[in-house]
């Protein structure tokens, strides 16, 4: 008797491929929770027990650990404070010595609290305190997007034609080692005098065509309330500038600086946005969250520009962790940076490939929410290139050939439309 073939239901369809699609994310399923991130209670508690440590060696109080201008005033800068905090072989102390006679370095009380001493390469140690790595690597350019040549005026950096950037000062609450800006550190911290930032704003002023303006540094949270207000208050004069952008890494390195009265500020200005700088699910922690609620909550879209970094987010399951934990900040992942070749920072540095398979892993595998765009800046300062997988194979007359995001290779019909009023005789 001939066996009876019975159709599949739309259901049972369903079913099947919900289990096939399910089965793809199992290896990230599998690692979520071993990658340490800032939320977890383990780590939560490694950082109460160093923020303790920290306070009680500078005679502190929980009201000063919340202060912003505390936690820039005791910004540790030396190896015997630091050797007091976390745990340092001779070989790295030696380094950290040797680095400091040619690039500065300055971590925050908070940012410093997050370093695990369990993990000789913890991320943050390795964004944060200086190695051997910095001064062997001799090649690099200390200044690859030619800045200095992109400067029309004050402290601007002029590359694209309706927008710019001010640079507002060289201070930031901690000096990342793989600053782009490295060059401008210095030994002191200064804030650019109010006549440059007022040459900056007359050119603005003068080229109406400039409808963006990025405020940005060093850390333009850095500056006072004061000085604060009074520049965006100049820039929302200007008829011809239609939002303001800042680019603020304190968010992340020291969250206490968004206060009650720093949020007034900015509330006054709309439309403002800021783009902030998380490169590790660890520097997500409770305190980081908080800060970006009390931003989104008076209006301010927020957006993360991240850089890939060998060691600490190189990884498609650390990057697309790191993008779920900034959604669940309301941050938008917006970028993610190819590491410049900036001298003392080469061993940040990964292949391209590195970051073309985190964008092929993130597409279809995650939610569009959480993909940003990669990005090269383009050497001589011409300006940031998206780098994308390729998804459209071939181009025939009236179709193209598209991979999916599994894999897949199909013909999609693409017809050349006709001018509507043509269609609508």
């Amino acid at each position: 008797m001939e066996e009876k073939i019975f159709e599949k239901t739309p259901r049972e369809i369903s079913l099947s491929r919900a289990a096939q699609l399910k089965s793809r994310i199992e290896d990230y399923l599998d690692i979520r929770d071993k990658i340490p991130k800032g939320m977890s209670a383990e780590q939560q508690e490694k950082m109460k027990v160093k923020k303790e440590k920290i306070l009680k060696l500078f005679n502190a109080t929980e009201e000063d650990w919340k202060d912003w201008k505390w936690q820039l005033k005791n910004r540790i800068s030396d190896v015997d404070t630091l050797t007091k905090i976390i745990n340092l072989d001779e070989k790295e102390i030696k380094a950290v010595q040797q680095v400091q006679k040619k690039f500065r370095w300055s971590i925050s009380p908070y940012y410093l609290s997050l370093i695990d001493d369990d993990n000789k390469f913890d991320p943050i140690k390795l964004m944060a305190i200086p190695t051997k790595l910095e001064i062997e690597k001799k090649s690099g350019k200390s200044d690859p997007l030619n800045e200095e040549f992109t400067n029309p005026a004050g402290s601007i950096t002029r590359r694209y034609p309706d927008r710019l950037i001010i640079n507002v000062t060289n201070e930031c609450a901690m000096y990342c080692r793989h600053c782009q800006r490295r060059r401008n550190i210095g030994s002191d911290d200064l804030h650019q005098s109010r006549e440059i930032i007022q040459e900056s704003l007359d050119y603005i002023r003068g080229n109406p065509e400039i409808r963006d303006v990025l405020i940005t540094g060093g850390d333009p949270f850095t500056l006072s309330d004061e000085m604060l207000d009074w520049l965006l208050g100049e820039l929302h004069a200007i008829p011809t500038v239609e939002y303001i952008r800042l680019g603020t890494r304190t968010i992340v390195t020291m969250p206490q600086r968004v206060s009650d009265e720093l949020c007034n500020i900015l509330k006054k200005y709309h439309p403002i946005f800021i783009n902030t700088h998380f490169n590790s699910p660890i520097e997500i922690t409770s305190e980081a969250k908080e800060a970006c609620e009390k931003l989104a909550n008076i209006g301010i879209p927020l957006g993360n520009q991240a850089v890939l970094l060998n060691g600490v987010n190189n990884d498609k399951f650390v990057m697309r962790l790191l993008n779920h934990e900034l959604l669940k900040c309301r941050v938008k992942p917006y970028y993610i940076f190819h590491a410049k070749k900036v001298v003392g920072t080469l061993h940040f540095n990964t292949s391209v490939d590195e970051g073309m398979e985190i964008m092929e892993y993130l597409r279809g595998y995650t939610s569009g929410m959480a993909i940003p765009t990669y990005i090269i800046n383009a050497p001589g300062g011409y300006g940031k290139t998206p780098v994308l997988p390729q998804y459209i194979l071939s181009h025939g007359k009236n179709h193209v050939k598209i991979r999916t995001w599994e894999g897949r290779v199909l013909d999609y019909p693409s017809i050349p439309s006709k001018p509507i009023e043509e269609l609508l005789k």
